[in-house]
Formats: structure tokens, sequence, C-alpha cells
């Protein structure tokens, strides 16, 4: 995937980084299950990150029923944007 990945995990704690490329990415909403499989990490574990950037006007939780779709806010889409730039810079 990357071929300085020690590097950037200097800068960025890895997975909150790419939970937000990955939803920038995503063709169609995401849940925080599905989210968790495709970083593979525990859905304990993305869920609390999830609050943290919800806290920080990150990402919104969309709630449907029973589930909560997740999107970017357009602060979280810039921030992943340029997490993707300084990736592709190492």
């Amino acid at each position: 995937m990357m071929k300085n990945k020690a590097i950037f995990n200097v800068f960025f704690r890895e997975k909150p980084a790419m939970m937000l490329v990955q939803l920038k990415n995503a063709k169609a909403s995401i849940y925080a299950s599905s989210l968790a499989k495709s970083i593979d990490c525990t859905y304990s574990h993305v869920v609390k990150i999830l609050q943290q950037m919800e806290k920080s006007q990150l990402i919104n939780f969309d709630k449907q029923g029973r589930l909560k779709l997740l999107s970017l806010t357009d602060k979280g889409e810039e921030i992943a944007n340029k997490i993707e730039q300084i990736r592709a810079m190492l």
C-alpha cells in the first residue's frame, strides 16, 4: 500500500487517520462495523475514536432507525484530503 508506512505512523496514529481516509473514499454510506472491518480494528475501538471525531466536528452520525450511518463533515473531508496528500509525499 505505502512504501514508507513507518514514517507516516510517526506523524499520525494510523487507525484514526485511515478511518477518515476510508470515510472519504467510501462510495456509499458506511457503518461503524464495516469501517472497523475495512481498517482491521475492533468495533469498540472504532466507536471510541468516532465519538472523539464527532466532538471535534469531523464526522456526523446519521441515525436511520437503529443504524447509524457515518459521514464526514466539510472539516473532516478537508483533513482526510490533507492526510492523503501527506501520505503520498512520504
